[in-house]
């Protein structure tokens, strides 16, 4: 992986963390998560006249990736009901780079050098290494689910527009109609939660709109950078923004303890480091 596509990606990596934040701040994270999505379709619809039409061979992966997030972010919010920012997000992406990994060796016939490999599972390893609780500080068993289930849909997200991205003459034309298919999910978010919109101050729409341009940005890059480099190494690298997301816990919401976060770091760090020379 070139120095470029690795530093593009750890961008990526902190504009997601900061999102999920977001979400989890959120008294109301379904309406949130309609407003981020807003956040995505606008910049999507401002490009329109710029890009070309996405060819009809593309259309399968953005239909099938528009229902796949719609079931991830609905499924986030669900989450983070159930559990703490610094121990949902961990099991939800610390499964998905040895899962992405698998899945674009099975089903792209990408096959990763065993340095990678190496990368991918240290990587994992830190992350989950965040999810360690004391007794009685365990994610109950209904957010444990929600939260695998979130990994399996990661995992089919990427996959799919890791494939989608990398059609002949495709790549910007699929983020932006992949972004305008995010208005139905849109919709249907603020529409359930039509009600509670009132009550929602200006600065409160405005951050969720923000927050969605950022996520929007953020997978825009970590697409970019997977017609650049293997879809398992981008993603693995791309989860090093569990440890953003375990110091915003800490810093903003008091979540504990720390001290299993600076060993997460410190291995996530050599994960990392395995990834941008494999």
């Amino acid at each position: 992986m070139s120095g470029t596509v690795f530093a593009i990606v750890l961008l990526a990596a902190v504009m997601h963390a900061g999102w999920n934040a977001l979400v989890k701040a959120s008294g109301d994270r379904l309406a949130l998560m309609g407003l981020i999505s807003v956040g995505h379709v606008l910049p999507a619809l401002a490009l329109v006249p710029f890009v070309p039409l996405p060819g009809w061979e593309s259309v399968p992966y953005i239909a099938a990736s528009t229902a796949i997030h719609w079931g991830y972010y609905w499924l986030l919010t669900v989450a983070y009901r159930l559990g703490d920012l610094s121990l949902v997000y961990p099991i939800a992406r610390g499964s998905a780079p040895l899962l992405v990994a698998l899945g674009a060796q099975i089903f792209t016939g990408e096959h990763l050098p065993p340095l990678a490999w190496a990368g991918v599972g240290v990587v994992s390893l830190g992350i989950f290494l965040l999810a360690l609780r004391p007794r009685g500080g365990a994610l109950p068993l209904s957010g444990m689910g929600a939260a695998a289930l979130v990994a399996l849909l990661i995992t089919a997200y990427s996959i799919v527009d890791g494939t989608g991205v990398r059609l002949p003459q495709m790549a910007l034309s699929y983020v932006v109609w992949l972004f305008i298919g995010e208005i139905l999910f849109a919709a249907w978010a603020l529409w359930v939660r039509r009600a509670a919109l009132p009550a929602i101050s200006r600065r409160g729409l405005w951050i969720g709109i923000a927050g969605g341009v950022v996520s929007a940005t953020a997978y825009a890059l970590a697409l970019w950078a997977k017609t650049q480099a293997p879809i398992g190494m981008v993603s693995a690298l791309r989860e090093t923004s569990v440890l953003i997301a375990a110091l915003i816990g800490v810093i903003a919401f008091g979540e504990r303890p720390v001290g299993i976060r600076l060993l997460s770091g410190g291995v996530v760090c050599v994960g990392a480091a395995l990834l941008a020379v494999a």
